[in-house]
Order: C-alpha cells, then structure tokens, then sequence
C-alpha cells in the first residue's frame, strides 16, 4: 500500500454556497475552516456566494488557476431543491470524479439518516492538480464528510495528484 506523508499542510479555500448564509452565521464553512486548522492545515481563501451557477463554477476555476490552493472544500447546493446547482456548476468541471467520495458520503450518512441519504449529491474530484470535495450544508453532513472522509486522506489526494 502507498503510504502518504501526513505531516504535509494542506492550504485550502472553502466556498459556502446558499442565498441565505452570511460569514455571521455560516456554521458549515466555519466548522470546515476549524477543522482544517486543528488537523494543522490553512484556509487561504473563503468565500459566500449565492446558488448561482456561473458564478460557483467561475469562482472555483479562479482557486483553481491559483498555485497556492491545493483543495477546494464547497459545502451547500449538493441537494435536489431547484436553487441546488452545485453539483451542476462544478462537477461537469473535473477533470476525474472521485466515486467513491459519494458512495462512502452517502452510506455513512445512511447510518445516521436513513433512505434519505440517497438525496445528497456530495462528490470530490479532481481540476487542475486541486482536490475539489462538494458537501451538504448541513453541520452534520459537513462533521461526517470531514471527519470520516476528507481529513483521513486529503494529504494523499493531494500527493496522487502531483505524483509524476
């Protein structure tokens, strides 16, 4: 098995989509940053925009373009209401889709939520040598993506993708 270093600091930007979120009460992208702060990486950039899809899609390919930014953590919009366009805006941009992300997101939220787990639309991927993850919005869903999934092996998505 590939071991990994995992004393490497990730620098990421978080993106909080909803049209009701403010940096006052955005819980999610807050307990996304702090998260990435107590498992020693940083957040470089971090923004709030509306559910709208040129924009998240145009503000993830800008992070994108900055060398800086090695992952790109969006939580919210990963739903079914007609206002969800995250999945739409960014994963028709990836350059590879992890699967997998979205199939252990989803059976690990079954275990907590039931059926109703099947309605997230969580996904990671890969553009341009970034990690990108997409999660719900929720606190819980953000705690379970990060905790279970994202912070185990972040380190090691970033080096597979600058493995030559």
């Amino acid at each position: 098995m590939h071991k990994h270093d995992q004393t490497i600091a990730v620098d990421a930007a978080v993106l909080t989509v909803s049209d009701s979120r403010t940096k006052e009460n955005d819980a999610s992208g807050s307990l996304i940053q702090n998260l990435l702060t107590k498992h020693g990486h940083s957040t470089i950039a971090y923004s709030i925009m509306k559910d709208e899809q040129s924009l998240i899609s145009r503000t993830v390919t800008g992070w994108c373009e900055n060398r800086s930014i090695q992952a790109i953590i969006v939580t919210g919009g990963t739903g079914f209401s007609p206002r969800d366009i995250t999945y739409e805006a960014v994963s028709r941009l990836f350059d590879k889709e992890m699967n997998g992300f979205g199939e252990l997101f989803r059976s690990l939220s079954y275990d907590e939520i039931g059926p109703k787990a099947m309605f997230s639309r969580a996904a990671a991927g890969s553009l341009d040598g970034r990690a990108i993850y997409l999660l719900p919005g929720s606190e819980n869903a953000v705690k379970l993506g990060m905790e279970k999934l994202i912070l185990p092996t972040i380190q090691h998505f970033i080096e597979e993708l600058n493995r030559l």
